[in-house]
């Protein structure tokens, strides 16, 4: 990762430390943020194998990342779903009607109960 640093960034950076800390104390601030380097790039190797331990090496990072929800862009989204073609659908055949066969009904009797 290189951050967008350029070699012509870099040597900005360094004189200007140069200017603002002056050549005497700037070894020691280099040796400092070189064990700051060192501390935090161990720091981020512990965390990888930490995780590693209690996810199992079947874990593939690339797959996690595809789950981070910083690269859905709901306007991409709204834009790619509304140039798909909707999906014609035809109505569902209903069978004929089954006719039973007409019998006569029975007479209203009111004595029967």
């Amino acid at each position: 990762m290189s951050f967008g640093l350029t070699i012509e960034k870099l040597f900005l950076i360094g004189l200007v430390a140069l200017l603002v800390v002056g050549p005497d104390r700037l070894p020691g601030f280099a040796a400092q943020l070189a064990r700051l380097v060192t501390r935090l790039r161990d720091m981020a190797r512990g965390a990888e194998s930490r995780f590693k331990d209690e996810f199992g090496d079947d874990v593939d990072l690339a797959e996690l990342k595809k789950l981070d929800p910083r690269q859905y862009d709901p306007r991409r989204i709204i834009r790619d779903a509304l140039k798909e073609e909707p999906v014609r659908v035809r109505p569902p055949r209903t069978p004929k009607a089954q006719t039973e066969p007409t019998t006569s009904a029975t007479p209203y009797d009111g004595e029967s109960t």
